[in-house]
């Protein structure tokens, strides 16, 4: 009996078995027509079954699965299912745990979605599971740079900053306060210095989730986990007993910006000073210090100075009415946001800021540093009567004669009554100034004894620098301050009224305001830009259609003298040419289209997106006599925005397309090659991409700032406190918006070529590259700053690098310096895959085998003489001296 038993149950299992391989037989049929037919939400499931029921086929179908997974969370995307979307990725992440290819994905589609916390979190695992895979490194490091500001890692490598702020907390401390609040505490180092000054209690608070776990594990690593108490809140949402026990006595932060208001301190500390700190100490009472409440920084003073700088104005200001043959509409105002911020219902940051000291060209002070204001962080009442104080005037002499472009600010930060920290330019430190450029004036030439006046304000939690005007010491004007007024005469009063003209919007009638990021602003001033496209056009244009109304173009700006209408006009007695299609797809504010609209009989279609952006540009082309259909928006035309490359008509092609190759951060765009692709099946017989091919080059440096900027150096910055290994986790290999003229470093060799990309010819593309660099000079090489020649063909070609252009640079930061010695030869495999490059090099010397490799995620005081002198000779000698347009 008991072996029939057993014979029955081995019946049993052996039926439940062949049913077992039945049914994953047939799932995977199933989801194999389920492909056939794209429908790959059916198919998923059938996945999910197999997979479940035979784990041992995971290797087998891995990337079948992947697929099918990719293909349906996109699809759930286009629907808007997110929670699906999510459902799914964590179910194959339970089936492959360790796959990085799925990781990078989730992190993806959270990113787009806006959770770059947990997109971090999935990029950095993808990363650690396979160190090589391009795509994970390339993500990480983008979202690196949203998470952990790049500011960190010069801060904390500012050894002044840090041992004046542990010296102020010291003296608190050890006066006797107990208790510490840290507001904002990013890595915890202000937290660290308090318990290692002696406080018994001290509390930190950070919003950013990045931070706040990277804080814990700080701490945690410095013995302090339990002296110190983490939260993960805004400081304004901190309450007393549910997340501290009682108030302290201390609160320290450094929630300051270029402009010092920006970052929120004074509203942080309103609250702090009405909900979680003791009371401040009375005037003139002797009170012990554990008994009253105070603040590190205990006040700040705010200087300005007026100031001319070439760089300023042309990121602000557009300083020509004319661009490679075609007139800017007078009836178009172009500002930056720092102005629009002036009249705006959202709330805009009102300055931009700059590293005065590393501004290519420099600047000239116009006037002697002026006080603006002074706040006391230790008086509540203080802090609120700010953003209820009515705006005050100012207004200083000029001491030297020039061009206003912009008022520079900077502050004193007053810690305790022993020690305080400076921002200004002529300090060496992590920050940057505050710049609020001057615009709108009908003339910015100022001569010595002129008078600047402006309006200050603090809203919105800025700083507020507006209304910047000057008078003429023509006028005899006499200046007295009285309740923060100007008080003048009859004679003043006239000349105020005529100066108010300078600051008047002229929105007026038929003007219209167009806003432009600085970047946009420096691309319309960059006339050897727009003039090499026009030849480049031009060119290309006249050999496809070589006809007598072609001759009448002016390429060159010497035409035969017939302009457009008259051309159009004698024309239209002939059979009307079909036209040629232009289109423009490079981002931002573009008048390319335009340009290639005046060469002849050309269609062309832009792509910017902004409704303002397209006002401008049809004022633009009415200006220059335009037919109306001559320019078009393409995203118009397009029933999927994503879609953008694809023919003009169904059977027509593009004469021309112009990409966008070069991010105005240095780095490669995205996607660049893949654009290219589908271009070239886009043109038809002639036709070009603009630009043809991309030529990389770069150079060998020591640079002790590019390191001080890209990664925390030891504990010995951040005096004894170990906080290198986790912010650096963060750091990524290349610095980006550099000016190479002004980068304090030395050249270890001359410029040489590194890559080269070809958009219309991709069979002289190489994924591998091998480059021989010869050492000029011995040094540490510590990084490889690069930039670009652009060639929109073999004689029209544009430096990325000049000064001119509109483009920043970038530069690769080893992870650990090569020693060279004169003479070596530095070898480079150079790797290029998608918009990926990695960079691998070996010294060739008998004695001397060292090794680097750093990444590049290419997709967005001391200058020291000689670099620039080198970097200037290269470009004096390169091909450029050939071009139509470039020069140095």
């Amino acid at each position: 009996m008991p072996n029939s038993n057993a014979k029955s149950h081995r019946s049993q299992r052996g039926g439940q078995e062949a049913g077992r391989r039945e049914l994953i037989s047939r799932s995977l049929q199933s989801a194999q027509h389920c492909l056939e037919d794209q429908d790959f939400g059916t198919a998923y499931a059938h996945y999910l079954l197999v997979l479940n029921l035979a784990p041992e086929l995971k290797t087998t179908v891995k990337e079948t699965f992947q697929f099918t997974l990719f293909k349906w969370a996109e699809e759930l995307d286009s629907l808007a299912r997110i929670q699906d979307l999510f459902n799914c990725y964590e179910q194959a992440l339970e089936l492959y745990p360790s796959d990085e290819v799925i990781c990078n994905s989730m992190g993806e589609h959270l990113f787009r979605m806006g959770f770059r916390d947990e997109a971090a979190g999935y990029f950095h695992k993808a990363v650690k599971l396979n160190p090589d895979f391009a795509d994970a490194k390339e993500n990480f490091y983008r979202v690196a740079n949203w998470l952990v500001e790049r500011w960190h890692f010069i801060m904390l490598n500012d050894t002044k900053r840090n041992l004046t702020y542990l010296k102020a907390i010291e003296n608190v401390v050890r006066s006797g306060c107990k208790s510490v609040l840290d507001i904002g505490t990013g890595t915890g180092i202000l937290s660290m210095f308090a318990k290692k000054a002696g406080a018994p209690y001290v509390y930190a608070c950070e919003l950013s989730k990045t931070m706040y776990e990277l804080a814990c594990d700080v701490v945690a690593a410095n013995n302090m986990g339990s002296e110190i108490k983490l939260l993960h809140l805004k400081s304004l949402d901190i309450e007393i007993p549910k997340h501290i026990p009682e108030r302290v006595s201390l609160v320290v932060t450094e929630t300051v910006d270029a402009g010092l208001f920006g970052e929120g301190i004074v509203e942080s500390l309103i609250h702090a000073w009405e909900h979680l700190l003791l009371q401040p100490k009375p005037k003139n009472q002797d009170i012990h210090i554990k008994d009253y409440g105070q603040v590190i920084p205990a006040s700040a003073t705010i200087f300005g100075m007026a100031v001319e700088c070439k760089e300023i104005r042309r990121h602000h200001r557009v300083g020509t009415q004319e661009i490679a043959g075609v007139r800017l509409a007078n009836s178009v105002q172009f500002f930056s946001p720092t102005y629009a911020s002036v009249s705006s219902e959202e709330t805009v940051e009102p300055y931009t800021t700059e590293k005065l000291s590393r501004v290519p060209g420099g600047y000239v002070p116009l006037t002697e540093p002026f006080q603006v204001m002074t706040v006391d962080f230790n008086n509540l009442q203080e802090l609120k009567s700010l953003a209820a104080r009515k705006p005050w005037k100012l207004s200083l002499p000029v001491t030297q004669g020039g061009i206003l472009d912009a008022i520079v600010v900077w502050f004193v930060l007053q810690l305790d009554d022993e020690h305080a920290l400076s921002t200004s330019p002529s300090e060496e430190s992590c920050w940057e100034q505050a710049v609020y450029p001057v615009q709108d004036l009908p003339d910015y030439s100022m001569k010595t004894g002129d008078t600047v006046t402006m309006e200050v304000c603090c809203q919105d939690c800025y700083l507020k620098i507006q209304k910047i005007s000057f008078w003429t010491s023509e006028c005899g004007m006499d200046f007295s301050n009285r309740d923060d007024t100007l008080n003048l005469g009859n004679e003043a009063e006239l000349c105020n009224a005529l100066a108010s003209l300078q600051t008047t919007s002229k929105q007026d009638g038929k003007g219209r305001v167009c806003v432009l990021e600085s970047t946009e602003t420096a691309l319309l001033n960059n006339i050897p830009y727009h003039e090499c496209f026009k030849a480049a056009i031009g060119k290309v244009l006249s050999s496809l259609n070589p006809s007598k109304d072609l001759q009448t173009m002016d390429v060159d700006g010497c035409g035969s003298g017939l302009n457009l209408q008259e051309s159009q006009n004698k024309s239209s007695l002939d059979a009307a040419p079909d036209p040629l299609y232009v289109l423009d797809v490079s981002e931002g504010f573009s008048i390319l289209p335009i340009i290639a609209g005046k060469l002849g009989s050309v269609k062309a279609y832009s792509s910017v997106e902004k409704e303002q952006h397209q006002t401008a540009l049809n004022i633009i082309s009415e200006a220059n006599h335009f037919p109306k259909e001559t320019l078009e928006f393409w995203l118009s035309h397009l029933e999927d925005e994503n879609v953008v490359l694809q023919r003009p008509k169904s059977d027509k092609l593009w004469s021309i397309i112009i990409l966008d190759v070069i991010e105005t951060s240095g780095l490669i765009q995205q996607e660049v090659m893949e654009k290219a692709a589908i271009s070239r099946c886009l043109l038809h017989s002639g036709g070009k991409i603009f630009p043809q091919y991309v030529l990389m080059y770069g150079m060998l440096v020591q640079s002790q700032s590019l390191l001080l900027e890209s990664a925390v150096q030891g504990t010995e910055p951040t005096l004894g406190f170990n906080i290198a290994p986790f912010i650096n986790q963060f750091k990524v290999p290349v610095r980006v918006y550099l000016d190479l003229s002004t980068l304090p470093c030395v050249p270890l060799s001359k410029p040489a070529e590194l890559l080269r990309l070809d958009l219309m010819n991709p069979l002289l593309n190489s994924s591998s590259r091998e480059v021989k660099v010869q050492i000029c000079k011995s040094g540490q090489v510590t990084a490889i700053p690069f930039w670009y020649h652009i060639h929109l063909d073999d004689d029209h070609g544009l430096n990325t690098s000049d000064e001119f252009s509109h483009w920043k640079q970038a530069a690769v930061v080893l992870d650990k310096p090569i020693q060279v010695q004169l003479g070596d030869e530095l070898v480079l495999d150079v790797q290029h895959h998608k918009s990926n490059i990695s960079i691998t090099g070996t010294i060739d010397a008998s004695i001397i085998n060292s090794e680097f490799m750093s990444i590049i995620a290419i997709s967005s005081s001391c200058l020291c003489s000689s670099f620039f002198q080198v970097f200037s000779t290269f470009i004096s000698n390169s091909t450029y001296k050939r071009t139509c347009v470039t020069s140095m």
